[in-house]
């Protein structure tokens, strides 16, 4: 459960966020309140899913192990992303010299 704040009048333009990560309630500030609040049911839905699979009720093995499912998602999809950009500059690259190519064939005949 999630509850989003106002900040108090003369505060920050920051919002106060009430969440919920494993039964634990946190008091969280940000200038995005519904962000913060996917954030969270994010993290609380890892814990619960290594909870499943791991069946420990300590929580905090269970925050690092699901600390450690976030990174490895984070790390796979920052290589595929980096894959995808040196494959995308490798095709701009050979793109660009064919272009070249293209326009010194038609600056000679011309």
């Amino acid at each position: 459960m999630a509850i989003a704040t106002k900040p108090a009048p003369g505060k920050d333009a920051a919002s106060s966020v009430r969440v919920e990560i494993f039964d634990q309630a946190y008091n969280l500030r940000g200038s995005d309140p519904e962000y913060i609040l996917k954030l969270a049911e994010y993290v609380d839905g890892k814990m619960r899913a290594v909870a499943e699979q791991t069946h420990t009720v300590d929580t905090v093995r269970l925050a690092v192990l699901a600390a450690l499912n976030i990174a490895d998602e984070y790390h796979l999809l920052k290589r595929n992303q980096d894959s995808g950009t040196v494959e995308y500059l490798k095709r701009a690259n050979n793109l660009a010299n064919a272009l070249d190519e293209v326009l010194r064939e038609k600056h000679k005949a011309g």
